[in-house]
């Protein structure tokens, strides 16, 4: 009997654990989508490589996204008329194109988008919500780690935004999904190492935009 009630106890306890685990995980965690290009295939001698295909992929440059994952919960995520967007905004003045600081793009290889060359760097993803007009702005303003008001060098999120550090902006096509995604996914698409697409898709909308690798 004493060994069953420890045993139930043990259960007890690992549940309570588990639960508080659960309570403190992040409401949007967060993510990363990666592509790598202008890299070779190269088979090493002897077994192999332990990957696809038996070859190992050599010198290449990556190109990341990393942003924070909201889930839709069953919220209407847009809105309409005057009120599209709104609520993906949060009171700011464009949107994160994410959750929690902002959505942040690192390049090794130059970027052309819209015909606008972005050098390998650092930079903020920002989208511009209109109804059935969706356009991503790659800015250079800096991301802070937590909301500061007073500081006026970083962004954390889109709060206190201004378009004077933008380095281009581009149209998004958007596509309506044949089902609904319900969390926040950024994705490389099409890609080869001429280039690809930067996509986003949440609900049933999909927006990308073109680019190609610069040299």
């Amino acid at each position: 009997m004493t060994k069953r009630l420890v045993v139930v106890a043990a259960l007890a306890i690992a549940a309570s654990v588990l639960a508080v685990a659960q309570e403190n995980r992040p409401l949007s965690p967060s993510g990363t989508a990666a592509a790598q290009v202008q890299g070779k295939y190269v088979k090493p001698t002897g077994r192999g490589a332990p990957a696809l295909g038996g070859e190992a992929y050599q010198g290449g440059k990556w190109i990341e996204i990393t942003y924070g994952r909201p889930l839709k919960r069953g919220r209407d995520l847009w809105g309409s008329g005057a009120d599209y967007g709104k609520a993906a905004l949060v009171g700011a003045p464009i949107w994160r194109a994410g959750a929690n600081v902002s959505t942040r793009l690192k390049t090794e290889v130059p970027l052309i988008i819209n015909e606008k060359t972005v050098p390998a760097g650092e930079y903020s993803l920002f989208i511009d919500l209109k109804p059935n007009n969706w356009t991503l702005v790659v800015s250079t303003w800096p991301a802070a780690p937590r909301f500061d008001p007073n500081n006026k060098e970083a962004l954390w999120g889109s709060y206190n935004y201004t378009p004077d550090k933008d380095v281009v902006r581009a149209p998004m096509t958007l596509t309506t999904l044949p089902v609904s995604i319900e969390q926040l996914t950024w994705a490389f698409t099409d890609m080869s190492d001429p280039g690809g697409k930067m996509t986003i898709m949440w609900d049933k909308n999909m927006a990308s935009v073109p680019f190609r690798v610069g040299s």
